[in-house]
């Protein structure tokens, strides 16, 4: 049985609270001996990224792995094994340097964990960063495996959010810059010659929060193409590439905060709109495989025959050759945003409990809120978890707004590909 979000968050508390209190006095004596009779690089040599659950993440901190790599480490990433796909749209880090655990079930959990930390002192990690925001089962895996050199968020006299006392290097996690910024400042953190209370004492320029573009297989653009052309010719519907535009409607979002999504009648409405202002044009209604049937229903409201449900009709290795193809995409703040990023793809993206100042895409991507006094009601502080049951803030943003979006962003496109 798959563990839920809320079973991972009673976790987290009930049970990480706790061993952080139990594994703090151990790990501090375990480094006072190490202290004593070696000593560790000056700087970072195997260094190792902490990010378990969000995908979009793992796009987000590229810039800050790019820094790191840069300077001379090697990297290494532990993520959840459902979330790994993410971290080869850009292959910043090797493939044999990536670890996983299975949080479908709290049996393979626990294995994972502990293989972990076996296999990460077997590998000499010997700086570990901790991106995660305030969660003690990643403070615990950062640590107890082994690194001389911990680096992550701490709360110092902030109420609530306490995590034990695992790392070496606190960095204070601003919640008003975004979280690209927040990546780098740890960076900062783990190469710095000096102590710091607290880390980062430093200016982080714009031109730091830049992503690379993924590199597109000819072969794997053709194959998509190819897959699209036959979805639209077996529909009855004449698609061209290139003379046609190509619009992605992205309607779900994660289970992890279903607050995000904007409604399926919205994005019904929507594919009419578009419809109607772009008779001619292909519109694509993206997910998962899992989302087919949400998807087919926003599809079977919308009535356009120029709308296809395409959910699952693309793996994830092959959303970049699909996102090159496209003109422009309407997501909720979920993934796709993130990972459209490392293409051209323009994109529309729809923010509610959420802020597009912290989280916004780093791409070529306009951000709608409504800006509700209560918005964003998710942060580090709440381990991203709101008692809100009525998402005002995304039933506010109207079809109208999206629409006008869209046309700016398919004007910028028509200019580049000069159509």
């Amino acid at each position: 049985m798959a563990i839920s979000v809320n079973t991972m968050r009673a976790i987290d508390h009930w049970v990480g609270v706790p061993l952080c209190a139990v594994a703090s006095p151990l790990v501090a004596l375990i480094d006072s001996v190490k202290n004593v009779f070696t000593r560790g690089p000056e700087t970072p040599k195997k260094l190792l990224f902490i990010e378990l659950s969000e995908m979009g993440s793992a796009i987000l901190v590229d810039p800050a792995m790019r820094n790191a790599k840069a300077r001379g480490a090697e990297l290494y990433f532990l993520i959840f094994k459902s979330n790994r796909a993410s971290l080869t749209l850009l292959n910043t880090v090797k493939s044999e340097n990536i670890f996983t655990i299975d949080s479908s079930s709290l049996s393979g959990l626990i294995k994972d964990t502990l293989r972990f930390l076996w296999v990460a002192r077997r590998h000499h990690i010997d700086t570990v960063i901790d991106l995660e925001l305030f969660s003690r089962f990643t403070a615990l895996l950062t640590g107890l495996c082994g690194a001389r050199r911990r680096v992550g968020y701490h709360i110092f006299h902030g109420e609530g959010l306490w995590r034990g006392f695992m790392l070496t290097r606190k960095v204070h996690y601003n919640p008003h810059i975004h979280i690209t910024k927040n990546f780098l400042s740890l960076i900062h953190a783990a190469f710095a010659k000096e102590i710091e209370v607290p880390f980062s004492k430093i200016q982080i320029p714009d031109s730091e929060v830049r992503l690379e573009q993924a590199i597109i297989n000819p072969a794997a653009l053709e194959k998509v193409r190819e897959r699209i052309e036959k979805q639209a010719k077996d529909a009855g519907i004449e698609y061209i590439h290139g003379k046609h535009r190509l619009i992605l409607i992205n309607p779900n979002a994660s289970d992890l905060l279903p607050q995000r999504r904007w409604a399926q009648q919205r994005f019904s409405e929507l594919i009419q709109a578009v419809h109607a202002q772009y008779p001619n044009d292909l519109i694509l209604i993206t997910g998962s495989p899992a989302e087919l049937a949400y998807v087919e229903k926003v599809r079977i409201v919308a009535n356009v025959k120029n709308a296809l449900n395409f959910a699952g009709h693309v793996t994830f290795a092959e959303l970049p050759p699909l996102y090159t193809l496209s003109d422009v995409m309407v997501t909720n703040d979920s993934g796709p945003g993130h990972f459209s990023a490392v293409t051209p793809l323009r994109t529309v993206v729809l923010f509610g409990p959420e802020t597009p100042a912290l989280y916004g895409s780093v791409g070529n991507s306009i951000a709608i809120t409504a800006n509700l006094a209560c918005s964003p009601c998710v942060s580090a502080a709440n381990h991203r978890k709101t008692p809100c049951h009525d998402n005002v803030c995304m039933q506010a943003i109207t079809v109208t707004q999206v629409l006008d979006k869209v046309q700016i962003q398919l004007q910028d496109a028509d200019k580049a590909k000069g159509r």
